[in-house]
């Protein structure tokens, strides 16, 4: 565990290296991680959602098919751009660069909030952060999903660290839907209260 989150810089030198560095776009694994994060959102549709974390949009383009609205977020003017480039301009999309939970988005009522692969990056105090924006800004009813690795990482924290962290943080504001573990990441979808 580390004081520090991962910083712009960390990023921006993880997207000029190459153009997929977790291979989203061209592996199975991810492919296959993709299709449950979607079939975990079942069929319902959300009037506002935001992705935290979009890297170059591969989810991103699955998920916009469940939203009227999406806002998807990263810490990377590269990634944004790739996705961008990936997505071009589609009703309801808007991309942004942010550093989430430094820099968060001011609107509320969001009825879907997804973190897939970014909590690990963020150091105590940031999940925290997060964990008070997710409170205040997803509508009562609304779902956040998350997803993340939980093999060994050089990361800030471990993936079950970090999902820990942020349901201690978030305690009665929101209750467990469903908890899945796979082979190499975990699942979760907490409903807020």
């Amino acid at each position: 565990m580390s004081d520090r989150s991962l910083d712009a810089a960390y990023f921006e030198g993880i997207f000029a290296s190459d153009d997929d560095p977790w291979q989203l776009a061209s592996s199975a694994y991810e492919r296959a991680k993709f299709d449950q994060t979607i079939a975990a959102l079942g069929d319902c549709r959300y009037r506002r959602a935001i992705e935290i974390g979009c890297a170059h949009g591969v989810l991103t383009a699955r998920l916009l098919a469940h939203c009227d609205t999406l806002l998807a977020i990263d810490i990377s003017a590269a990634a944004i751009a790739k996705a961008r480039s990936r997505l071009g301009t589609k009703p309801g999309l808007t991309l942004a660069r942010m550093a989430f939970p430094r820099e968060a988005p001011p609107a509320t009522g969001f009825e879907l909030a997804v973190l897939s692969e970014v909590a690990y990056y963020w150091s105590d105090e940031d999940l925290e952060r997060a964990a008070q924006w997710l409170e205040t800004h997803v509508d009562s009813g609304g779902y956040i999903l998350l997803v993340h690795y939980t093999g060994e990482t050089d990361y800030p924290q471990s993936g079950d660290r970090a999902v820990g962290f942020l349901k201690d943080a978030l305690g009665e504001a929101v209750a467990e839907e469903r908890g899945d573990r796979h082979d190499r990441y975990r699942l979760d979808l907490w409903r807020r209260r």
